[in-house]
């Protein structure tokens, strides 16, 4: 009898333990389990879409299929994550959309003390979203230099501060509490010191610095100058070093770079390339040249390669590689698609 009772607990213990388990597999909400492409589109209006991995379920307009009529927003340029929200940045409308990630409905908008802001990434409960200021174009005299970092109290959904950073700043990773941001036209790596709230030293890296990734204590920034030859230029964190990786005469127009698995993926016109991240010297031959006519946006996960071939006056497509470059699917998205994020 005692047996049978110790026998009757393991059970229900089991049973219960691989419910618990099956629970945590369960989907978070429609878009779990997939990825959002990103559509940049016009002044006043670019939209999302999402695949799941698998590519069995599609919707190409996301947050106007779970938002009706409310605007995303324009020129959309980056989504980061934190925790179960979602946060898409419309420079061109300076608003950044706080949604749940798994179900894309509205939470709240940030519309205050943005100036066409770009990209932005989290730590410890705050964002940092690069913003762009005024453009060259539009006041030749503090174009490139009133470009600043908005920080984010996530729990008011309020910027509660700005660093002013003198510079054109682009593009943001975070590593171990400090900012690591490329500087399009003033040959900067700028670094943010997030506990001490304030600018270091930067790093001389060259005019053009893009795509950014940190991997092991280096930082990757690939250099795509115009009219010039790019370049992958690695700065040692420690102790800022640096080294670079010259790509041939033979490979022009440089586009983007991801790092995966301890590989550099890197762009140039719609050919794709590939070298380990301890290399000293750039590939000469590409892994596979693309179909893209217009490659916009570039990322490489789960041994596949993610590539947007925009266009703005019609629906762009996203071209989905193996590593081989055997084309695995392709979907119609939106108007300048050029972007990839995972929710998984």
């Amino acid at each position: 009898m005692k047996f049978s009772k110790l026998l009757l607990i393991a059970l229900s213990i089991s049973l219960f333990a691989s419910c618990s388990s099956d629970d945590d597999d369960t989907p978070k909400g429609a878009y779990d389990n997939g990825f959002f492409i990103l559509n940049e589109g016009s002044q006043s209006l670019g939209t999302i879409s999402f695949s799941s991995n698998d590519f069995s379920s599609f919707t190409k307009d996301v947050y106007k299929t779970e938002n009706g009529t409310d605007a995303v927003g324009g020129y959309l340029q980056n989504i980061f994550f934190s925790g179960d929200r979602a946060y898409i940045i419309a420079g061109g409308s300076n608003v950044i959309n706080v949604v749940n990630r798994y179900t894309f409905k509205l939470i709240a908008k940030i519309d205050s003390d943005l100036r066409a802001p770009r990209y932005g990434v989290v730590k410890d409960g705050k964002a940092y979203v690069i913003n762009a200021g005024e453009y060259s174009y539009q006041n030749p005299a503090t174009g490139d230099t009133d470009d600043y970092i908005a920080v984010i109290n996530l729990s008011t959904n309020t910027v509660e501060s700005k660093v002013s950073l003198n510079s054109t700043a682009n593009r943001v990773i975070e590593e171990n509490g400090k900012l690591y941001i490329t500087d399009t036209y003033n040959e900067k790596m700028l670094i943010y010191n997030i506990a001490s709230k304030t600018l270091e030293t930067p790093v001389t890296i060259g005019y053009d610095g893009d795509s950014i990734e940190e991997e092991n204590g280096t930082i990757f920034i690939l250099r795509k100058p115009y009219q010039g030859v790019g370049e992958i230029v690695k700065v040692k964190i420690s102790d800022k070093s640096i080294s670079r990786i010259a790509f041939p005469s033979s490979v022009t127009d440089a586009g983007f770079m991801d790092i995966e698995d301890d590989k550099i993926y890197y762009t140039a016109s719609n050919a794709v390339y590939s070298i380990s991240t301890s290399a000293t010297t750039a590939a000469t031959t590409p892994l596979f040249t693309s179909a893209a006519s217009n490659l916009y946006g570039f990322t490489v996960k789960d041994n596949s390669i993610y590539i947007a071939d925009a266009k703005f006056s019609a629906d762009s497509k996203t071209l989905i590689y193996n590593l081989s470059g055997v084309l695995q699917k392709e979907l119609t998205t939106g108007a300048g698609s050029n972007g990839f994020y995972f929710n998984d």
